[in-house]
């Protein structure tokens, strides 16, 4: 009889244990990683964003597992001279909050970022996505066609894909909410900074991350146990055809400037798979494939860049944008972007 009670509350210790562990890595993440924006209250969530600049708005939607540091790495910076940039944390990711019951879908998250769009009067924007964000800011330009006035999509994931990648395939075994939420709040962040040198070089291969990406490009902040669970719903419901299955077949309504930046070596998402079948799907794609991989934003910011201002020059200029300036009482940084 002793040894039957000792075992279940030997489980509880140590599955408390683990808890405690997760979140006391989860504060020590956020010490070296904290908020680089402000905050907007929205839907019960709370929205972390970064606004600098002035000019035409440019607004950056990170991938699945990724956060704005993933831009100010070295994007921004070459941006914000020129354009009024504003980078958000995807509800659930970053330091922006999902409210509990709040749809993770892709559509769904568009329809959030287009009211924070609203809010933030950034009308004519340049919508720039990257991976997942790339179907959240097709979705964006499909169905709140007054928050886009072009997309430019890097490596972005527009068809359904016929497999998970590797990196993401452990996210995919989380399928139900209460798996999901054990999961993350016990074995995930402990697992996730074990494994985090071979995710990080899934992710950016055939290139080399940048030894400080883990700190400076927000690398540590989805190993928190919120972040996995967050991002575990997001891929559930990105598997659904519902959202983007459906949108592929409104892709020829777009009648704004539409652009797609890829690497030809990218181990995510396959350009043939995702760029060339856009192109099909809407000719006057314009479609640039480049030497690198999955994460541009971070290893090419340069290139990133010069392909935004290209998307952004083909969007006829209002006065109304010439004399726009940041509005950044919202969101003031509280470290520079880099």
């Amino acid at each position: 009889m002793t040894t039957l009670i000792s075992v279940p509350l030997a489980m509880l210790l140590l599955l408390g244990g683990l808890a405690g562990l997760s979140a006391a890595l989860s504060r020590r993440i956020e010490r070296v990683e904290p908020p680089e924006g402000g905050f907007l209250d929205l839907d019960r969530q709370r929205l972390h964003m970064l606004d600098m600049g002035a000019g035409r708005p440019v607004v950056l939607i990170h991938g699945l597992s990724g956060q704005m540091g993933n831009f100010t790495y070295g994007l921004v910076s070459r941006l914000r001279d020129d354009f009024r940039v504003v980078a958000f944390d995807r509800p659930g990711s970053g330091y922006s909050t999902r409210a509990p019951g709040a749809p993770a879908g892709i559509r769904a998250q568009a329809a959030f970022l287009a009211r924070a769009i609203r809010a933030m009067k950034l009308g004519d924007a340049v919508i720039v996505g990257h991976s997942l964000g790339g179907a959240i800011a097709l979705a964006l330009a499909l169905d709140h066609p007054d928050c886009a006035a072009a997309l430019a999509l890097i490596s972005p994931a527009t068809h359904p894909s016929p497999a998970i990648p590797p990196v993401f395939r452990g996210l995919a075994l989380l399928a139900s909410p209460l798996t999901r939420r054990f999961f993350a709040w016990t074995l995930a962040t402990p697992l996730g900074l074990f494994a985090r040198s071979w995710g990080t070089r899934q992710v950016f291969a055939p290139e080399p991350a940048p030894p400080d990406f883990a700190t400076r490009g927000g690398g540590l902040l989805p190993l928190r146990p919120s972040n996995i669970e967050a991002s575990a719903a997001e891929l559930a419901a990105a598997l659904l055809p519902e959202d983007i299955e459906s949108m592929t077949q409104r892709y020829g309504s777009l009648r704004i400037p539409v652009g797609i930046l890829f690497g030809r070596s990218d181990r995510v998402l396959d350009w043939r798979a995702q760029g060339e079948a856009m192109k099909r799907d809407l000719p006057s794609l314009d479609l640039e494939i480049v030497e690198g991989g999955h994460m541009l934003p971070v290893t090419q910011p340069e290139v990133c860049a010069a392909f935004i201002r290209r998307m952004a020059a083909k969007v006829p200029v209002r006065e109304s944008v010439l004399s726009a300036g940041s509005r950044g009482g919202l969101a003031h940084p509280s470290r520079p972007a880099r």
